[in-house]
């Protein structure tokens, strides 16, 4: 893998500058953030796992008031 990155590299490096910034933009939005729906999926999932771990006594609960103290304890 490392030996065709370089390659690449290389290649990429021999362009001009205007075809290494398109080279830069088509790479960079192959990085694109997952879309909303895919969040959205995401988060569901997490929270599916979390309820189970609380409803199975793996986790426990803890009170709003101890989180918003400890959140502002950090911020202060």
């Amino acid at each position: 893998m490392v030996a065709k990155l370089d390659e690449v590299l290389t290649a990429a490096l021999h362009l001009s500058i205007e075809e290494r910034a398109q080279v830069v933009a088509k790479l960079l939005l192959s990085l694109d953030e997952p879309s909303e729906s895919e969040v959205e999926r995401l988060w569901l999932e997490e929270a599916k796992r979390r309820l189970n771990e609380f409803r199975e006594g793996r986790v426990q609960a803890t009170p709003a008031e101890d989180v918003s103290r400890r959140a502002l304890d950090d911020i202060s």
